[in-house]
């Protein structure tokens, strides 16, 4: 264990520690500290370098998966002479070179069942920068098994995740997301897309997020989901109620298995603004929430109940079971997810999303409505 900094390391993080209560011996901290990152794709590679910059002694890189030409629009660790090599490889290289004072391991191979506790095994902190279900289910149980903190990150098209799981006890990813999407519900990078800027804003918080567990400096994002929409650059932020999904893992599981489909799926329904003026003209028994946040309500709105994104976990019981109930933000995303998120975890088959939100109302229904 490092003990002093020499005046060389000093050099480099000068700027840690001339932050107010960063001192010395917050940076030994980072220095001392192991962490694994599984992953060293879009999320993997900026998380890799600012944990490397900021001085983390050992970090461990695991991944199986060559750097193909389409990787290059957003891993950015790698670069065209990187085609074909194996990405952990790469990676341990490249944040080698940035900071040769660290302790860098390459894996290169995918998390199993049967590795997957050994290779966490000597971590503080594990990083998840994976990008399909299985794999993040496994890593969420083996944290919670061995007792690993572990760093959520996901992106989607133009919106990312982020949150802290098993950190003091508080919620793992199942208190989230207690099952796996059905199949097909939720489209790959390959099939749905993902903004290359995005994984950089997602990573660096997941690094971000690393850093304030290791020193202690900061609030964590443990017990929150943090929502970022890269469109609209809105964030917020939503309460993970703890579960207790924990007691019931016991044992990693075939995890293919456990996300395979056992029902079909049913794509999220819908309805247009003009189906939603009809009814409002018609005075139809239905229920209108709008999950925006109160200064959008106040620049326009459809006289909705208002109740924030952020706050629908707090308030599922306002929310009617009985008759339909639609659903709107500024555009559908928020929406949208909201909705999947309560059809997964509270069982509702009655709710509408607003196609193109409050944007289409004043686009194609009211257009002296202002928008923002």
């Amino acid at each position: 264990m490092k003990t002093k900094l020499s005046s060389a390391e000093r050099n480099r993080y000068s700027r840690h520690l001339a932050l107010p209560d960063f001192s010395e011996d917050t940076q030994l901290k980072l220095n001392n500290a192991k962490v694994t990152v599984v992953g060293a794709g879009g999320l993997g590679s900026p998380v890799l370098l600012y944990l490397a910059a900021a001085g983390v002694g050992t970090l461990k890189i695991v991944d199986g998966d060559t750097v193909s030409e389409s990787n290059l629009q957003r891993q950015v660790l790698f670069t065209t002479s990187d085609l074909q090599k194996n990405k952990s490889e790469i990676a341990a290289q490249k944040v080698r070179e940035l900071n040769p004072y660290l302790k860098i391991e390459a894996i290169p191979e995918f998390v199993t069942g049967e590795n997957i506790l050994q290779l966490l095994a000597d971590s503080d902190v594990v990083v998840d920068c994976t990008d399909n279900f299985p794999t993040r289910y496994l890593v969420n149980d083996a944290c919670v098994l061995l007792n690993k903190v572990l760093i959520y990150g996901s992106v989607f098209r133009y919106e990312g995740q982020v949150s802290v799981f098993n950190f003091q006890q508080g919620p793992n990813h199942r208190d989230l997301y207690k099952l796996p999407p059905e199949p097909g519900s939720v489209p790959d990078c390959e099939q749905g897309g993902v903004m290359g800027s995005l994984c950089g804003i997602i990573g660096s918080l997941q690094a971000n997020e690393v850093i304030k567990i290791l020193t202690g400096i900061g609030e964590t994002l443990s017990g929150k989901l943090l929502i970022f929409d890269s469109i609209t650059c809105q964030t917020n932020i939503i309460s993970i109620p703890n579960q207790n999904q924990k007691e019931k893992i016991k044992n990693l599981i075939d995890y293919d298995e456990f996300c395979a489909a056992t029902k079909k799926y049913i794509p999220m329904k819908e309805i247009s603004v003009q189906e939603l003026k009809k009814l409002i003209d018609t005075k139809a028994d239905f229920q209108l929430i709008d999950v925006r946040e109160p200064h959008e309500f106040d620049i326009c709105n459809l006289s909705g109940e208002l109740i924030p994104q952020a706050e629908i976990p707090a308030n599922v019981e306002k929310i009617s079971k009985t008759k339909q109930v639609v659903v709107h933000c500024r555009s559908g995303a928020r929406s949208g997810n909201m909705i999947q998120w309560l059809e997964k975890n509270h069982g509702f088959t009655n709710l509408y999303n607003l196609k193109g939100g409050i944007k289409a109302w004043a686009t194609e229904i009211d257009t002296s409505m202002p928008t923002y």
